[in-house]
């Protein structure tokens, strides 16, 4: 159990290898405009994190001793959002900077806060120092503030000690912290998972035995964490702790019922695989495509293998999909606008593996989910559905002779009518 110190351990600029240069100018903006108006104001968290380990940040987080209506009187782009925690939203530049007020203990700060058996459901509880916020942080690696008023650093909870092992370690009694928010579960796997970390044996030892505690947290919150888990670069790693530590099945219990069956494991495996290729290569991945490899199994169980006569199985297939997508619902929320392209993959799935020929073949090429469904074939066909291998050759056949009769179109085109010089215009 890691505790915090009442006295922080202060890092000079001299000793340590945090430098504005690879902060965000706007991030950097709102530290010198609250420092300037007489706030205390720190960045802490992954910004920090990031960079002492010579990553790049994806976002910066500020903290400060003014209230959040003070923190929008100071900057004329910001907005106010959450309910669970006040947040400010500051834009600079194209560029949101979260900050955030202090945080206190609820028995301790002012403001409204709310426990129910040991969870916190309403946390607008303010400390008044930057000494109140650091008892409220996770994990020790995230409890280090960059203080813009000396640029020093300060480290609480031995921070820097795990940041230099590698380790990804609770603050205070691990039990304790993970019923006062389960959702700290999730993060200690997403943390190692992104970090190449390994996860203390104090913290990670009663994860499994709280893992059904995830139950009682909004289905909404979870899809933001699901999309942290899998879309960041580091799904597949994710995917095997979740799984190791009873996390995947409270988050897809229908899934993981389906992962006795090595195609399926397979499929999802390989998807997951796609996603951080994809992500380590800039290339976008969408929540869509994860999200229909992952209940794949389950949808393909509840629909046939096998044509029946008389059946429309694109009926069939929309029926069962929406029962899919509705079970899930109540573990994971998936937004409408994300499920709708979930169910038109799926769909092209039968159109796919159907007549390819005459006006239904050219609809379906014009689809806007072509080359979503296309590539969800072809998932399914390397995967082990070997039902697919045929369909799936001659769709990639067909592409890639399409590709070379389009770009041999456009040669001859430019050929035939070479572009014309312009006639200078007389002055």
């Amino acid at each position: 159990m890691q505790e915090i110190k009442n006295t922080p351990t202060r890092i000079p600029r001299s000793k340590h290898t945090f430098s504005r240069r690879n902060m965000s100018p706007a991030a950097l903006n709102v530290l010198y405009q609250l420092h300037k108006a007489g706030y205390q104001a720190f960045l802490v968290g992954g910004g920090v994190r990031d960079i002492l380990l010579g990553r790049i940040p994806k976002d910066f987080d500020v903290v400060t001793n003014a209230l959040p209506e003070q923190i929008r009187s100071l900057f004329r782009s910001c907005h106010l959002i959450g309910r669970r925690f006040v947040l400010a939203h500051v834009r600079l530049n194209k560029e949101i900077v979260e900050v955030a007020t202090f945080r206190a203990h609820h028995d301790k700060g002012s403001g409204g806060g709310m426990m129910e058996d040991g969870r916190i459901v309403r946390d607008n509880v303010y400390g008044s120092t930057v000494d109140d916020d650091a008892w409220r942080r996770d994990f020790t690696i995230n409890a280090l503030y960059y203080d813009i008023s000396d640029f020093s650093l300060l480290d609480y909870a031995e921070g820097m000690t795990d940041l230099r092992e590698g380790v990804i370690r609770l603050i205070g009694k691990p039990e304790q912290r993970y019923k006062e928010d389960p959702v700290r579960m999730l993060r200690a796997i997403r943390f190692a998972a992104k970090l190449n970390f390994t996860i203390a044996p104090s913290t990670i030892e009663p994860i499994p035995k709280l893992a059904d505690l995830l139950a009682d947290i909004p289905p909404a919150r979870l899809f933001e964490e699901v999309l942290k888990l899998f879309l960041s670069g580091h799904a597949v790693e994710s995917f095997v702790q979740l799984r190791q530590y009873g996390l995947f099945k409270q988050l897809f219990p229908y899934t993981e019922a389906c992962l006795d069956d090595p195609v399926s494991l397979a499929l999802i495996e390989q998807g997951l695989h796609i996603t951080d290729k994809r992500t380590a290569g800039n290339k976008p991945v969408t929540p869509a495509f994860l999200l229909a490899t992952l209940l794949w199994p389950v949808l393909s169980r509840s629909f046939p293998d096998q044509h029946v006569k008389g059946i429309n199985r694109q009926e069939m297939l929309l029926e069962a999909s929406q029962q899919t997508l509705a079970k899930q619902q109540k573990y994971v929320t998936i937004p409408r606008r994300i499920s709708v392209l979930i169910q038109e993959i799926w769909l092209l799935q039968v159109r796919l593996t159907r007549q390819r020929r005459g006006k239904r073949f050219l609809n379906v090429i014009e689809h806007p989910r072509f080359r979503a469904g296309y590539d969800f074939l072809v998932l399914r066909a390397n995967t082990g559905e070997e039902k697919m291998l045929e369909f799936s050759q001659w769709w990639t056949q067909y592409l890639t002779d399409n590709k070379s009769n389009q770009e041999l179109s456009q040669k001859t085109s430019s050929k035939k009518h070479p572009r014309r010089k312009q006639k200078s215009k007389q002055a």
